[in-house]
């Protein structure tokens, strides 16, 4: 059972509450972040749900609509910040992880920070990685994993991107991200928040 209010609408999948929840809560003044902290605790449930059988891909489907109807009304108070371009950054799902609701979220984070961002979307070949962080020149590529059964897919990703030749670091993320999975990974960096993308980019973008 979900602590917040609004993480237990998304859980269940309640779309008019979950809307009018938000639009309630940025009325009263509470901060775009606290809310997407929020709606990915409830997203968390919903992923741990489909882990469990008691969610299919039609949930999943509609949970992301949801999710994108609430990032909708938040957005343009996220968008007010800094948008000097500041580089560019390759992200997707990796292969045999259809998810897409926190890479959406972390997209959206770093192109609002200034990023150009190139979203490759879900279920991305290790090899497709590697050709977008090659074309595009990047320091940094970012992949999201929900499902533990991707995992090993995750790490074929990772190991890609370090043996490709690219001086490219790589960032995991997702709710079931620790120290056992970046160690299995191999990854530089690893983070169950979505808001420490931006933290993270911009300590390899300064050293890149």
């Amino acid at each position: 059972m979900a602590k917040d209010e609004l993480a237990g609408a998304i859980a269940g999948l309640d779309q008019e509450k979950v809307l009018s929840l938000v639009k309630e809560r940025l009325q009263a003044g509470v901060k775009p972040m606290e809310l997407i902290g929020n709606l990915q605790e409830g997203m968390a449930r919903v992923g741990d749900l489909f882990e469990e059988g008691e969610f299919f891909l039609s949930e999943l489907i509609l949970c992301g609509e949801i999710m994108k109807e609430a990032m909708g009304l938040l957005e343009p108070e996220l968008a007010a910040g800094d948008r000097q371009y500041r580089g560019t950054i390759v992200i997707g799902t990796v292969k045999g992880d259809i998810h897409d609701l926190g890479k959406n979220i972390v997209v959206m984070l770093l192109r609002g920070a200034g990023y150009k961002v190139i979203d490759l979307g879900v279920d991305v070949a290790p090899e497709k990685f590697v050709q977008s962080a090659r074309e595009n020149e990047t320091p940094l590529v970012a992949m999201s994993m929900l499902l533990t059964s991707a995992m090993g897919t995750m790490k074929e990703c990772v190991q890609a991107i370090k043996e490709s030749g690219l001086n490219t670091r790589v960032l995991i993320g997702g709710p079931i991200i620790d120290d056992k999975v970046m160690q299995f990974s191999g990854a530089d960096y690893g983070s169950t928040i979505a808001s420490d993308a931006t933290k993270i980019a911009e300590k390899v973008f300064k050293t890149a």
